[in-house]
């Protein structure tokens, strides 16, 4: 069974998202290069975070986001994101009115179920968790295996938590690899009692 990585780009006081929702500047480090990291051409990044982001983002089989990150994102067009093969989505509703039952995501009630679905789907591929809300769930869980972090340096003050609702503590390992990058800075670290998957 492959890993799960709780991954995302966060402002150095722990927050993914403004209260409206707004990244402001999280993704500027993802333009403020100059080595394309697919095949947009828009995504271009330092050779450093190309070198630590693209081997893992090719490792990636499967992501689970909230049905909130799905709806601001209009489902990304029944598209997943990044080449991504599959999204679940953990969400009490039905799939939207009009939704392509042929695209490649998945609906699951609850985070046990959507790990479940993902790893099932992904085999010994990494299954990444976005950060925030369901991440934190996941991780408190005791699902995670890794959180990867792209530190931006940025102060919001307030707004949407990097682990979203967690309230009790949790131990990671230290990090084993810190990158800098061009505004970023890249950090993986290891949960302590994770669900063991290989990697």
């Amino acid at each position: 069974m492959g890993k799960v990585v709780m991954y995302g780009s966060v402002s150095v006081d722990g927050f993914v998202a403004d209260e409206n929702d707004q990244p402001g500047p999280l993704f500027d480090w993802l333009s403020g290069g100059d080595v394309p990291l697919d095949d947009s051409g828009v995504v271009k990044v330092s050779q450093q975070s190309y070198d630590y982001l693209r081997p893992y983002w090719d490792e990636i089989a499967v992501t689970i986001a909230g049905r909130h990150v799905f709806d601001i994102t209009d489902g990304w067009d029944g598209k997943p994101p990044s080449g991504v093969g599959h999204v679940v989505v953990v969400t009490h509703r039905p799939p939207p009115e009009g939704w392509n039952p042929e695209a490649p995501f998945h609906f699951a009630d609850g985070i046990e179920a959507a790990v479940a679905k993902a790893q099932e789907l992904a085999g010994d591929r990494v299954v990444e968790v976005a950060a925030g809300d369901v991440g934190g769930q996941v991780l408190a869980a005791g699902l995670v295996d890794e959180v990867r972090m792209d530190v931006v340096p940025v102060v919001f003050g307030s707004g949407k938590r990097y682990f979203g609702p967690v309230d009790a503590q949790h131990l990671l390992e230290d990090p084993d690899v810190v990158i800098r990058g061009n505004r970023v800075l890249h950090l993986r670290y290891r949960v302590r009692g994770g669900t063991g998957g290989e990697g």
